[in-house]
């Protein structure tokens, strides 16, 4: 094992160094002035010269850029390591849903980015907000953010950012998981730490690849930190230290929290009954009465308190949520989930999806060129934002009944934002799209039905419709029961066979003309199996606001020990789900699927 860590760490500095290598440099400017339309962000202790602004507002207007991170070309060893560990300078201004990463030192910003992303501190920034600061910038700027090295920028020493600071930037990374990352990694080199004594020759090449790795990763670069050497001699014993003074700083409590708790409090205390409306005995989707129960669940995502069943309807196959939840236990369930304390959580999971938004919106090839596209259920605009790599010509809209869509039209991630419920829209928007897409939408609304009418009397004759929705026909979901991810309780009210919709569709003036399933699978059935199961035992939220706060150590130690021990279970998992991805896709069992549909001119059904 000390021999494979040896031989990963030179690798790791080598991969490092092909990242670094891309960096661009900013070349000198004899531009008398900075532009008019630029402006600057600076860390506390950095200080920008005359000509590094003037450089910088050149070089921005050259490779028309909004927003361009300044890199210390002495930027300290630990930050450079990190900068392109987590970037990489070659794809970074055009992964539209990337996350926004740089040095923390200063940012040029364009007046336009500034106004939009309502940024009003503009000097003397600490590390946790110049983080802030960046990641807010890449979401106003997705494809014109980037970064260059500076040589003539004087770096801030490593003290300038303290152990609060580092947590403070971790736990944004890791949000719910920040104690089960800082346990691995010292636990990690605890292991090394019991297999270099053991074999000392071995260890004694851990250490020597340790050392070299940051001489590795930046020799022969743009990147020249100016305590390389020192940092690499005190490597072996500097990170671990480093690592345990993250750990055991202390942070700053969430002011919010007291507040949502006495809130939750009084919800759950008033109790769950107002959530869920009558049992009903007949299917939603064609009225029979010949329904069977198929599962009982929980809140496996958020652990908020309730159980919810689903029945499948024996005639047609429609699974649905039954009692199905009430207007208020909608707005319950569904709050601190895509916004609040649960936003950034699950942003993380949304920009991990860019490949299937992309291959969402190749489904129209062959069939239409899009000039006006609305995203129906499009929330912060991810899949309008990365489908715009598809189609650079169409004009995006999107809507949705929450906030989340405003923020996504001032990003610019949407051209156009419709805040309310399709149905109630749908007259108002007739004939102005000649797409639209429900992605993941219908499964989430109370009659699915109305919103294929609504689809309908949007389209002119011509236009197409695109869906997405999970496959209760999937295999995973007969043999994972409850724990299969796409039931998804209490946010999933139904569940609809691909034949069922095809059937509404054509009732209701739309003619099916092509459909995806093997190439619409998500690949994360297994690891999302385990995942919930490790979430059953040990809930991932030890400070949401609807759990009891008390024993608060306790179950964080306790979500940190199972988390690692199902650890290899989850890795398995993974591996098992893309082994099975081409199978998948040629023979079937996806847990999704697409259809796509064209408006004819045959009239709506009454």
């Amino acid at each position: 094992m000390t021999a494979s860590v040896a031989a990963g760490l030179v690798a790791d500095g080598i991969w490092r160094r092909s990242r670094a290598m891309r960096l661009p440099v900013l070349p000198p400017s004899s531009n008398a002035q900075v532009s008019g339309e630029h402006h600057f962000v600076t860390a506390e202790g950095v200080r920008l010269d005359g000509a590094t602004r003037r450089a910088a507002s050149a070089y921005a207007v050259a490779e028309g850029l909004d927003v361009l991170d300044l890199v210390p070309q002495g930027l300290d060893a630990v930050r450079a390591l990190e900068l392109v560990r987590r970037l990489d300078p070659g794809s970074f201004r055009s992964a539209r849903l990337a996350r926004g990463e740089g040095a923390g030192h200063a940012l040029l910003v364009s007046a336009d980015v500034l106004k939009r992303a309502g940024l009003t501190k503009l000097d003397g920034l600490s590390a946790d907000e110049m983080d802030e600061v960046t990641i807010r910038l890449k979401q106003y700027a997705p494809v014109t953010m980037d970064l260059a090295v500076v040589p003539r920028m004087a770096p801030l020493p490593p003290t300038a950012f303290s152990a609060a600071e580092r947590r403070a930037i971790l736990r944004r990374r890791w949000q719910l998981d920040l104690p089960t990352y800082l346990t691995g990694v010292l636990g990690g080199f605890g292991v090394l730490g019991v297999l270099a004594a053991r074999r000392p020759l071995w260890g004694a090449a851990v250490v020597a690849a340790a050392c070299a790795n940051p001489v590795l990763a930046t020799a022969g670069t743009p990147l020249r930190p100016y305590d390389r050497f020192g940092f690499a001699f005190r490597r072996p014993v500097s990170a671990p230290l480093r690592m345990l003074r993250v750990a055991f700083t202390r942070e700053e409590p969430n002011a919010d929290l007291a507040r949502l708790r006495s809130e939750y409090r009084a919800s759950v205390g008033a109790g769950l009954g107002r959530f869920v409306e009558r049992p009903r005995p007949d299917c939603p989707w064609c009225g029979a009465t010949v329904v069977r129960k198929r599962l009982v669940s929980g809140d496996y995502q958020q652990r908020k308190p309730g159980t919810f069943r689903i029945d499948t309807c024996g005639a047609c196959g429609h699974s649905f949520q039954n009692p199905r939840l009430s207007e208020e236990g909608l707005g319950f369930y569904y709050r601190d989930y895509y916004d609040g304390i649960g936003e950034a959580e699950v942003e993380r999971g949304f920009r991990l999806g860019a490949p299937h938004y992309r291959a969402r919106a190749r489904m129209l090839r062959g069939h239409a060129t899009p000039a006006a596209w609305l995203d129906v259920g499009g929330g912060h605009g991810h899949f309008c934002n990365a489908a715009r790599d598809i189609w650079p010509g169409t004009r995006f809209d999107a809507l949705d009944f929450g906030s989340s869509v405003i923020e996504a039209e001032r990003r610019g991630w949407v051209d156009l934002a419709h805040r309310g419920q399709f149905r109630e829209l749908a007259d108002k928007l007739s004939g102005t799209y000649d797409v639209v897409s429900m992605h993941h939408y219908l499964e989430h609304t109370t009659d699915p039905t109305a919103e294929l009418e609504a689809a309908a009397r949007v389209l002119p004759a011509g236009g197409h419709l695109l869906i997405e929705v999970p496959d209760p026909e999937s295999p995973v979901a007969r043999l994972a029961g409850r724990w299969w991810h796409n039931w998804f309780q209490p946010q999933h009210l139904h569940l609809i066979p691909l034949a069922n919709l095809t059937t509404a569709l054509a009732a209701r003036g739309f003619r099916v003309v092509a459909v995806d399933r093997g190439a619409a699978h998500q690949e994360l059935d297994l690891l999302m199996v385990v995942t919930l199961l490790l979430n059953r035992i040990a809930p991932p939220h030890p400070d949401r606001p609807w759990n009891d706060p008390g024993r608060r150590r306790l179950r964080i130690g306790g979500r940190v020990a199972v988390t690692l021990a199902g650890l290899p279970f989850a890795v398995a998992a993974g591996a098992a789900d893309q082994l099975a991805l081409p199978l998948i896709r040629r023979f079937g069992g996806a847990n999704t699927y697409r259809v796509l549909a064209r408006r004819t001119n045959e009239p709506l059904v009454a």
